[in-house]
């Protein structure tokens, strides 16, 4: 089953890291990726630009607005993502307490779903497409 791990992380944190400890970091969580990756559950991972450089793109009545940052308001922001496949909500949870970030950001685990409905419930596995 498909989950996503998003790093939800304080937006000045980047600035608060010389270049050298970002790149540590950084490092850090490819091998995590890496790990994942051996163990044959990583579907997709990358890190995001900061938010400044971000837009946001709303229609409402036909009418098409972008809204550009930094969002002064903001938070948090989403930093990175890692797409996993696991057996179970509880297997991802695990996985989420073992990615570096979890030290300094939160780790959301998200079960991928259709848009329709919000029972709470947690969904059947996707379809997968094969190759």
């Amino acid at each position: 089953m498909p989950y996503m791990l998003l790093i939800i992380e304080p937006p000045q944190q980047r600035r608060s890291r010389s270049e050298a400890e970002g790149r540590a970091v950084y490092e850090r969580m490819l091998r995590f990726g890496d790990g994942l990756r051996s163990r044959g559950q990583l579907l997709a991972a990358e890190s995001l630009a900061s938010h400044a450089t971000a837009a946001r793109v709303q229609r409402r009545d036909d009418l098409a607005q972008v809204l550009d940052g930094p969002f002064a308001e903001a938070k948090e922001m989403v930093g990175g993502f890692y797409l996993i496949d696991c057996a179970s909500f509880d297997e991802a949870i695990a996985i989420a307490r073992e990615c570096p970030a979890a030290e300094w950001a939160q780790v959301e685990v998200r079960a991928l779903a259709p848009c329709y409905g919000d029972s709470g419930a947690r969904p059947a596995p996707l379809a997968r497409a094969t190759t």
